[in-house]
């Protein structure tokens, strides 16, 4: 008896095991993903989200090739197919040049009754979501960095007027 009632519990555990790891695998964060510790291929390398018509986005990042873009390219690029109700059919993400990314925006396609929304961004990884309509199916591509001086100058003089603020209140 007490031979089954372990073989039970064992088997119990394995249930809670298997459905505890199944449960997570749709909870996966992908906004908080480490950077890569490895080192880079050349100088100002960065990685993309790379999938070629993946039936949604989260699949698309889930199973994304993890690969430095190649040195010519700057941006990570996506292409989001969808119908009109807003179901995603097709959802395509690699590294780009800056002439790909020239056709930013979203259309109509009438052949297929589908929409069609691309995207470019520059950064590792940034092309976490995909492009649903013209608010964010944009060039998005990160601001000149300031010299070290600048940069220095303005928070010495935000801590000027935080301080100024705190004595006169």
């Amino acid at each position: 008896m007490t031979l089954i009632c372990h073989m039970l519990a064992v088997a119990f555990v394995q249930v809670l095991i298997v459905l505890g790891n199944w449960s997570l695998a749709k909870n996966i964060n992908f906004y908080n993903v480490r950077l890569p510790v490895d080192p880079t291929p050349f100088p100002s390398s960065f990685k993309c989200f790379t999938c070629d018509n993946v039936v949604d986005n989260y699949n698309c990042n889930r199973w994304a090739e993890d690969k430095w873009c190649p040195p010519n390219t700057q941006y990570c690029l996506t292409v989001h197919h969808f119908t009109s109700h807003g179901r995603s059919t097709s959802v395509t993400k690699k590294c780009a040049t800056r002439e790909e990314c020239h056709f930013v925006g979203c259309r109509h396609l009438r052949e297929t009754s589908r929409t069609e929304c691309i995207s470019c961004c520059e950064g590792m990884i940034c092309n976490v979501d995909i492009p649903t309509n013209h608010t964010n199916a944009v060039f998005a591509v990160v601001n000149a960095r300031r010299t070290s001086g600048s940069s220095r100058r303005a928070v010495s003089v935000l801590l000027a007027v935080s301080i100024t603020a705190v004595l006169i209140l």
